[in-house]
């Protein structure tokens, strides 16, 4: 009995604890599910990551944020985030106002120094500076990824579809991960996901768990900016 009550996962007093179910099985699935990987977004489907996708010895949250480093030297401009945005689908004005909203706020704790910078640069290696409150938890404070807490997005707000998101359910997910008085968490966790809504929805509006892995391991941006110019050279062929 007393084992039971030690790995209960809902409380009855505690409505909520029932309404948001979290995994007991992810033992079976994945090897220390709760373990923060440093090098690969993991999941119950994925137990190794993403086949083929090349870490370079960075955290998962630096890979997340790869891709918008054309140039590969470790420094992101708000240009090289417009040229991303673009390759991803946006028009020039989203991809503005995208760029905008990345780096006013989150160039300068990536900052090597105390002196800011008017190009609004974010340093990849010091990416986990600049993580926000309000988030899903997928990513701790040093950049590793939390296998548990991707599966455990899913299994609370999921309700339509395994595996799947609606924009509500995105949205009510967001609502729910709100840390009192973080307003800026609020609107950065808003921006987040629904950006990613954006550029990943399936054809009948859902989001699915793999796009969201992809995402954290930065994959996702790269295979569907190779899927835009396929696209395009076939438009233009």
């Amino acid at each position: 009995m007393d084992k039971d009550i030690a790995m209960a996962t809902v409380a009855p007093k505690a409505p909520v604890t029932s309404e948001r179910k979290i995994r007991d099985d992810l033992e079976e699935k994945i090897p220390k599910p709760y373990l923060a990987r440093a090098l690969a977004a993991v999941d119950s489907d994925h137990p190794n990551g993403t086949i083929g996708h090349e870490n370079n010895g960075m955290s998962v949250l630096q890979q997340h944020v790869s891709f918008f480093d054309l140039n590969k030297d470790g420094i992101i401009y708000p240009w090289e985030t417009y040229k991303a945005g673009r390759k991803l689908g946006f028009n020039p004005i989203v991809g503005f106002v995208l760029a905008a909203i990345v780096h006013i706020p989150f160039s300068y704790p990536t900052l090597p120094s105390w002196i800011p910078s008017l190009l609004f640069p974010i340093y990849i290696k010091n990416i986990h500076k600049a993580k926000h409150g309000s988030d899903s938890g997928s990513f701790d404070y040093e950049g590793r990824f939390m296998p548990v807490n991707l599966e455990n997005i899913f299994s609370k707000y999921a309700r339509t579809v395994p595996d799947k998101l609606s924009f509500a359910e995105i949205w009510h997910m967001t609502q729910e991960n709100r840390v009192t008085l973080d307003i800026f968490g609020w609107l950065a966790t808003k921006v987040d996901w629904i950006v990613l809504y954006a550029v990943a929805k399936d054809e009948e509006g859902y989001l699915s768990k793999e796009s969201v892995r992809r995402c954290f391991d930065g994959s996702l941006f790269e295979y569907i900016a190779k899927k835009n110019e396929e696209a395009d050279g076939k438009k233009h062929s």
